[in-house]
């Protein structure tokens, strides 16, 4: 059971009220989030996840004190794990905030962070044996601009779509940017194969910055495969013969079907073990 978490230089009872009514971060969503994935005590891919922390916060305009350093969010994280008695897979939640505060002023120069820790279930360090079936959320549309690849505390457009994915009994629903072209998914980036290249959209069509994302786009090309920014229709889609999601806590999942399309998975299965599976072993 978790009993603890990390909130301003404090460690507290998991179930200690600290978010007031005037807390800026509850009244305008004026915060972002990370989600980390601890294993055997390690993080993988801990420099990209700090990265697009700091980009964001920069974004944001959001201070943290200097010493949150990743030498001292490594320290956290791995300390409250081991308080809440999580010795194998983790799933690390940070949150940051602006205080109290109107919509043109706040009380605090520095942003408040909570850390929590979870287990994560077995399930997220193998590939998922039934193939997800996703669909597009209607009537949501992200925009394009500074703020659409951050992991912000707004979180409203992929809330209404994993509803949608609830209702209609689907694994995953994707989101749709003002051009009508799909953006990701509710908590995962979308990839395609196309007869021998690999294609995920552009971080312009306004979906979030995924590490899983990066680290793929990063390392594919160097073992030898064909990857490319490209945009992404629901139409090109459904012509793909593959298509998988990535995050950071299960690495890849295979799409089985999309609408009427069914795919395989035979090409997917090889990156993950090539690329996924390695990274849960810590």
């Amino acid at each position: 059971m978790n009993n603890w978490l990390f909130y301003n230089e404090e460690i507290i009872p998991a179930d200690t009220p600290i978010i007031s009514a005037g807390n800026r971060g509850l009244r305008f969503g004026d915060g972002l989030f990370e989600t980390i994935k601890v294993v055997n005590g390690k993080m993988p891919l801990f420099d990209l996840h700090k990265e697009r922390l700091n980009q964001g916060l920069a974004v944001l305009n959001i201070q943290l004190p200097e010493h949150y350093t990743a030498d001292y969010l490594t320290q956290i994280i791995l300390d409250l794990c081991g308080r809440n008695n999580i010795p194998g897979a983790a799933r690390i939640r940070i949150t940051i905030f602006r205080g109290n505060g109107s919509l043109f002023a706040t009380e605090d120069p520095y942003a408040s962070i909570i850390i929590q820790a979870e287990p994560l279930a077995s399930d997220y360090l193998a590939l998922n044996d039934t193939g997800y079936s996703i669909d597009i959320c209607p009537g949501i549309q992200k925009s394009c601009d500074q703020l659409s690849n951050i992991k912000s505390n707004n979180y409203l457009p992929y809330v209404i779509a994993a509803q949608y994915a609830r209702q209609h009994q689907l694994n995953e629903c994707l989101v749709m940017n003002t051009h009508n072209r799909i953006c990701d998914g509710t908590i995962a980036n979308i990839f395609r194969l196309h007869q021998n290249t690999i294609y995920t959209p552009p971080l312009s069509e306004g979906g979030i910055a995924g590490v899983m994302r990066k680290f793929l786009l990063n390392e594919l090309p160097k073992a030898g495969y064909a990857i490319q920014e490209k945009i992404c229709t629901p139409e090109e889609l459904e012509a793909a013969n593959e298509v998988f999601l990535t995050n950071a806590l299960y690495g890849i999942r295979w799409v089985k079907q999309f609408r009427n399309k069914v795919y395989g998975n035979q090409f997917v299965a090889g990156l993950y073990e090539a690329f996924i599976k390695p990274l849960n072993n810590g």
